[in-house]
């Protein structure tokens, strides 16, 4: 008798300038095969080239598909350095809702969480770090989304007027980032991410 195969859900730190998939569009990109992931394994979402942090990756099909379809709206934690210091006005903007142009249409974003971080808090530095400018501030912002339209967090700064710098996703649903390092992985469970929430059984595994 044939044993079922079991899945395999992995937490990646996706680094600056890697592709969330396994195949370049253009010769010499890095892209997740350079990193030695296990077979099978296919990104629950994507982080942009430019961006950095938490990637799951699963073979699980369910998982995959709860993860990405926006009726489960599970929370997406990203820390985001922007230009100069948000304004309250800014900043209302971002947590009521802002406009931002998705393919040929204006979208009106959820409402989302956004707090002013700290000075001092611990990122890994970015390779290559962010070029600054002498005379413009930078503040830290960490921002709660339930959605995750394309490149929708630098969308929703620039549209206020603070352009994105550096983005880190540092969580996906109850998993955080943690200590995990740029580039290096390991093996979670559904319920790590989803809490209580159970896997739907609308698709296949």
């Amino acid at each position: 008798m044939t044993r079922p195969t079991r899945s395999k859900t992995i937490a990646f730190h996706k680094p600056y300038g890697v592709l969330s998939q396994f195949t370049p569009e253009v010769s010499g990109q890095k892209t997740l095969a350079d990193f030695g992931l296990p077979p099978g394994v296919y990104a629950a979402g994507r982080l942009d080239q430019d961006s950095e942090g938490l990637l799951i990756l699963s073979s699980d099909r369910r998982l995959v598909h709860q993860l990405l379809e926006p009726s489960h709206a599970h929370p997406r934690i990203y820390l985001v350095q922007v230009e100069r210091i948000p304004d309250e006005e800014a900043l209302t903007m971002l947590r009521t809702g802002t406009d931002i142009r998705v393919g040929s249409r204006i979208y009106r974003t959820r409402p989302a969480t956004v707090e002013l971080m700290p000075e001092g808090f611990d990122l890994p530095p970015r390779n290559p770090p962010v070029r600054y400018r002498k005379s413009v501030p930078t503040t830290w912002l960490r921002l709660t989304l339930t959605e995750g339209k394309n490149r929708q967090v630098r969308r929703m700064t620039a549209a206020t007027g603070f352009p994105t710098l550096r983005l880190v996703r540092v969580q996906v649903g109850h998993l955080a980032l943690g200590d995990l390092q740029p580039g290096q992985w390991h093996t979670v469970q559904a319920q790590d991410i989803l809490g209580t929430t159970p896997l739907s059984p609308d698709q296949k595994a």
